[in-house]
């Protein structure tokens, strides 16, 4: 399957040094597909996700988390949006993460993010997450390194006790160049329509690049694990990126081995009047 095949280009091996500079933004070199072809295997892949989430639905016995995690315009809106669009929404839950509230901040940093974490026969998509208490709170200086250091170990655990309890976990880093992160802020700039989407502290994130790519780096490299992998997705071609993640998602759930539950009843002996 391609989604196997992804799996195996994307996923970043635990123990793997990481630098995001050297990994491409475009193209995959092992998958060079026209844009045609790839939208055209996207769209089979869409409707095969929305029969695998019925059974995962139906069965309700297997659990889905995905982590969507990239800088400004990386696309995690879009990508939930054009992968997801067709499954149905009983079964799937979306949380996007901002800054902690008042409470959440009283509580461990975890509290608001296990509140959300996906049931039986659920799917939960976290646009940002938890790794924002690593990665922006180190960026910005939010929390000393004493605070944040530790939180590594914290989120391997808590990710390591989600999949005994029996949940698939897919992070994803959507994986931009700062020319395209350029190219689409000024988009939104240039579009009306869009307008609502620029934020000017957008700007003061994009002077701090390198310092979020360490961030994310060391984030990938250290809660990257066998449980819980993190996939880099090349991103900065719209398209390519939903072929990508969607073909990862549908292999996943394949490996899931989902069925239909079995009934205990024989429903040639049962007449509707």
């Amino acid at each position: 399957m391609l989604g196997s095949e992804l799996r195996g280009c994307c996923q970043i091996k635990p123990g793997t040094k990481v630098s995001l500079g050297d990994l491409t933004t475009s193209k995959l070199a092992s998958f060079e597909l026209l844009e045609e072809e790839a939208l055209s295997i996207f769209q089979q892949t869409r409707s095969l996700l929305v029969q695998q989430q019925r059974v995962l639905y139906a069965q309700g016995k297997k659990k889905l988390l995905i982590v969507i995690q990239a800088m400004d315009t990386g696309g995690k809106d879009g990508c939930i949006r054009k992968v997801l669009s067709r499954v149905d929404p009983q079964g799937v839950k979306v949380t996007s993460f901002k800054a902690p509230s008042t409470k959440e901040l009283s509580h461990d940093f975890l509290w608001r993010v296990h509140q959300v974490v996906p049931a039986n026969g659920e799917i939960a998509v976290f646009n940002r997450s938890h790794y924002e208490d690593i990665v922006a709170v180190r960026v910005k200086n939010l929390a000393a390194q004493s605070v944040w250091q530790k939180r590594y170990q914290h989120i391997v655990d808590f990710e390591r006790m989600l999949a005994d309890e029996g949940t698939t976990i897919l992070k994803f880093f959507l994986h931009i160049s700062k020319d395209e992160q350029r190219r689409r802020l000024q988009s939104r700039l240039d579009r009306p329509e869009k307008h609502w989407k620029f934020f000017p502290e957008d700007l003061a994130d994009r002077e701090l690049w390198d310092d979020f790519m360490g961030a994310y780096e060391d984030v990938i490299e250290q809660t990257s694990t066998d449980q819980a992998p993190w996939f880099v997705i090349p991103s900065d071609l719209k398209w390519y990126r939903d072929f990508c993640v969607s073909q990862i998602i549908s292999d996943a759930l394949h490996g899931m081995d989902l069925h239909y539950p079995k009934i205990t009843w024989d429903p040639g002996e049962i007449v509707v009047k």
